[in-house]
């Protein structure tokens, strides 16, 4: 554990993505496969069993210590950060550690925390408690952030994979492939990751590629070039995946690496009439007839490892292909576009017209102006806005600039009244930059959606003094506000929603700038946020 303390100190100390790159190389170069497989596992998001919530923590931690309940919850809400807090506050009551203290490897510790889910409730509070008093006050913090669930320090899945292919030598799409689908971490399955030897057929046979990301296009699209060039398509609003037909199976997969077997049956079932040994890159949507329902509709789908028959037919859903990478077995991503998309026609011209798998369709145009006046047509059609890709681009892995672009439509806005606040998490621990904000209904102010980025790190700090002098009351973390800042949020869409209070719910909601022109009579109704969206006031 001490080796990835130290690497986890590293990692949080620094802003600098060669710095953090460079440290994970040099830990996955000199650690026992074991520890480097549950380190790759950890760092790209992988979590353990939760052992106790949040309340019994604080409870364990005050029993430890002697000090109040309230005080430990208050000294939480000061921190912010759970992991953090507890580590501070069991230090005064820690052992003195010598520098030679045994060392105990990160994959025995996953180990002993794995066991003890099965073990009963006072097992786990002993054993916890001794491991806080026992443990150095870095490995105890890294302990409190595995238990807490909260490793996040600044990493992505695909820095991970550049750091194995620079420890080891392996390309980093090979690595990057050999991470997709069901990896699980041990040493074996380290020492298969970084080898050098080629994969067999049976390990790849499960194994999604790795995914192409569209960068965001903020210009004209008249900067790229020649429009004959490009090809462009609508940017549904659904999950991304890969569908894979080998062996006689059907699989899929999400971009975040999730085994979505099961969950769409009907997808699954309309696999069965394509050839074998294809991938397909698409978005699955909830599908009405000829057009694409709102977001919403596909979360009941999402959160449900077997759907059962009434929500399969009452929420239908539909994978729209618009990529082939694979055909006969063989790596068509070296293709250009144009003919990885001629053979993704001609396969899925042999699916019936009803299946729940489709062809993405191509959007037409002459010139840039006229696939300009197609986007203002996106949301019409419950699209985000436009995809581009140039007509000889390969499939790339990652998040490449330049053949593939993302031209969404501009967002919703609406000015909003700040009622909520807690603090953040992390690097945001002990400020808060967790709002609610709420719009007018009569004389009242209703809450409708939170948000947590969009402000500069200076205008974060101003508020966070603001709230300090302003609130309220409290409710444990939470502080309500005087009401009367007003901020522009911007979201993607709104639905109607039972689960709400305020009745709607917006997507991808962010704050757009803080409205120091504006005072709070002026924010907008929750009306004005049923008509933005096209909906019937009273709906």
């Amino acid at each position: 554990m001490r080796s990835f303390s130290r690497l986890y100190a590293t990692l949080d100390e620094t802003t600098s993505t060669l710095a953090k790159r460079a440290a994970l190389a040099q830990y996955f170069r000199t650690a026992s496969p074991a520890d480097a497989a549950w380190a790759v596992q950890l760092l790209r998001g992988g979590k353990l069993p939760r052992l106790m919530g949040a309340a019994a923590l604080r409870e364990l931690a005050s029993e430890v210590t002697g000090f109040p309940s309230w005080l430990v919850a208050e000294s939480h809400a000061q921190v912010g950060d759970l992991a953090e807090c507890l580590t501070l506050l069991v230090e005064s009551v820690a052992e003195t550690h010598d520098a030679d203290v045994d060392e105990v490897p990160l994959s025995q510790w996953i180990e002993r925390i794995r066991a003890m889910t099965s073990a009963d409730d006072e097992v786990r509070r002993v054993w916890l408690a001794d491991a806080w008093r026992r443990l150095p006050q870095a490995e105890r913090f890294v302990l409190n952030k595995l238990l807490t669930g909260a490793l996040r320090v600044g990493v992505s899945a695909r820095m991970v994979a550049l750091a194995l292919a620079d420890a080891s030598g392996v390309a980093v799409e090979r690595i990057t492939r050999r991470l997709g689908g069901k990896w699980l971490p041990g040493a074996e399955a380290f020492m298969a990751l970084i080898s050098t030897l080629e994969d067999s057929g049976e390990d790849s046979a499960a194994t999604p590629y790795p995914f192409y990301l569209a960068s965001p296009l903020e210009g004209d699209p008249a900067t790229l070039g020649d429009a004959e060039d490009w090809l462009a398509e609508w940017k549904w609003d659904g999950i991304r995946a890969q569908l894979l037909r080998r062996g006689g199976r059907s699989l899929i997969w999400s971009r975040g690496g999730e085994d979505l077997e099961g969950r769409f049956p009907e997808i699954e079932a309309a696999a069965m009439s394509l050839p074998d040994n294809c991938v397909l890159d698409g978005e699955i949507l909830a599908w009405s007839e000829s057009m694409p329902l709102p977001f919403i509709r596909l979360q009941p789908r999402i959160n449900r490892l077997k759907p059962g028959a009434n929500l399969v037919t009452s929420t239908p859903t539909r994978l729209l292909a618009y990529d082939l990478l694979e055909g006969g077995g063989r790596d068509l991503r070296q293709h250009s576009l144009s003919e990885r998309r001629a053979a993704l026609e001609n396969m899925i011209a042999s699916i019936p017209g009803n299946a729940a798998i489709g062809l993405s369709e191509q959007v037409r145009f002459r010139n840039w102006a006229e696939l300009g006046a197609h986007r203002s047509l996106a949301r019409e059609r419950n699209v985000e806005g436009l995809m581009i890709k140039r007509l000889d681009s390969v499939y790339r892995d990652g998040r490449k600039r330049g053949d593939w672009w993302k031209w969404k439509v501009e967002p919703l806005t609406i000015d909003a009244v700040l009622i909520y606040a807690q603090s953040g998490h992390g690097r945001r621990a002990g400020l808060h930059t967790d709002y609610t904000f709420a719009l007018w209904q009569g004389d009242g102010l209703v809450p409708f959606a939170k948000a947590y980025s969009g402000l500069t790190d200076a205008e974060l700090l101003e508020l966070d003094r603001w709230i300090r002098t302003h609130t309220i009351e409290r409710f444990g973390p939470v502080r309500s506000v005087q009401p009367s800042l007003v901020f522009e949020l911007a979201f993607e869409a709104v639905q109607l929603s039972k689960r709400h209070r305020s009745g709607v719910a917006v997507r991808f909601p962010r704050i757009l700038r803080w409205r120091r022109d504006k005072n709070p009579q002026e924010a907008d109704s929750l009306d004005n946020l049923r008509t933005l969206a096209g909906l019937a006031v009273g709906d």
